[in-house]
């Protein structure tokens, strides 16, 4: 079976869907990998080592001839158009946002896998795509607020005298947050962090950081996630927050809802109370933000509410990549592992009694198996 990997199109994407590593491991499993050229160029990859590893580089990849299509950024109806019935899709698909491509899967008669699905379950974790991407992302931003923050983030007591610590503040205590903490942490910031929910406490400690605990309820989501809070509540857990983001040299949000925009947790009057200097980052930016006023791929000046400066409001946008080669190495494993776990004797065949094959299946034989995006279409197309 022809397993086919293409040089990634949209701007800005620097990361591929295989590496010659899994090229080997998925060989070794009988399947034949084709691969375009130029698809691991940005990642540090030449088409040399994809041969070497055993795989045959093509000018263009011929996607009706393919048995399985392994991708990193979510598929255009157009391109889905290309593929033939029955093909099967790997890689990160955006359901909730990219209904269009989901309907066209469905149509095509494509069997398409989305990563963002795959069962938070310990058996799945090295198929967790959007796990490994986050702790990309988190380390990443740190690097990016230590570059625009004008002062040093470690202590330093000299004999010109003493230079304080920066105080990081972390919103949201998923895997980019807690990576995020770690990285700071270990600059020499003083970090501390919130997160709705209160289970996150004992992984902040463990990454050095201080839990900040407001005077709101407990709220867990589904599958270690937060869920959507409800605008009352949003109004006073900003209130709460407010003197914690004032007090901060360096904002970082990492909050997220998969499949829904990013909820808002800082307002632009929480930004302008903050010091002239001062660095937000919003690793939100790309669904909506965590901060008002944000703008994917852009920094943006906010003059401060006492006029002397400005806080610089970062939207942090396709955060992965500026990472790609461990990046793609992560990547590369968790598709080439769910490849794995749906392969035997150089066949591909999901056995859709295997829960995690079921959870992360999008569509199959014409029909959307993924019930919150199928309504979704159902009622975008009423």
């Amino acid at each position: 079976m022809k397993v086919g990997i293409r040089r990634e199109r949209l701007q800005g994407e620097r990361r591929v869907a295989a590496t010659p590593e899994t090229v080997t491991q998925l060989t070794a499993l009988g399947l034949e990998v084709l691969v375009e050229s130029g698809a691991g160029s940005e990642s540090g990859h030449p088409d040399g080592s994809y041969t070497d590893a055993g795989a045959t580089v093509v000018p263009e990849l011929g996607l009706g001839e393919l048995d399985v299509f392994c991708h990193v950024r979510p598929l255009s109806p157009d391109l889905v158009g290309g593929l033939r019935s029955g093909t099967i899709t790997i890689g990160l698909a955006s359901p909730a946002s990219e209904l269009p491509t989901v309907a066209a899967l469905a149509t095509a008669g494509v069997t398409s896998f989305a990563l963002e699905l795959v069962p938070r379950i310990s058996r799945a974790q090295s198929m967790d795509a959007l796990t490994s991407q986050a702790l990309v992302s988190g380390y990443r931003v740190v690097l990016e607020a230590a570059i625009r923050f004008p002062r040093f983030f470690p202590l330093y007591m000299t004999a010109a005298g003493t230079i304080p610590p920066a105080r990081v503040l972390v919103l949201g205590a998923g895997v980019a947050g807690l990576q995020a903490i770690a990285t700071a942490k270990r600059l020499g910031a003083r970090v501390s962090a919130y997160d709705v929910r209160p289970a996150s406490a004992d992984e902040v400690t463990s990454m050095g950081g201080t839990f900040i605990t407001l005077d709101l309820d407990a709220v867990e989501g589904t599958g270690g996630y937060a869920r959507e809070l409800s605008e009352d509540r949003s109004v006073r857990q900003r209130e709460l927050l407010a003197p914690h983001v004032a007090a901060a040299d360096v904002l970082i949000t990492t909050a997220a809802i998969p499949g829904r925009p990013a909820p808002l947790l800082v307002t632009q009057d929480m930004v302008t109370a903050m010091r002239m200097g001062s660095v937000v980052i919003d690793l939100a930016a790309e669904t909506g933000g965590n901060v008002e006023g944000v703008v994917a791929g852009r920094d943006t000046q906010v003059p401060t509410r006492t006029g002397d400066g400005t806080v610089t409001l970062v939207g942090m946008k396709d955060a992965p990549s500026t990472m790609p080669a461990d990046a793609s190495r992560l990547f590369a494993k968790n598709v080439a592992n769910l490849l794995a776990l749906m392969t035997e004797s150089g066949t591909v065949s999901p056995d859709f009694t295997d829960e995690v094959v079921a959870g992360a299946c999008l569509t199959h034989r014409g029909t959307i198996r993924h019930e919150p995006t199928a309504t979704a279409l159902t009622g975008e197309q009423h």
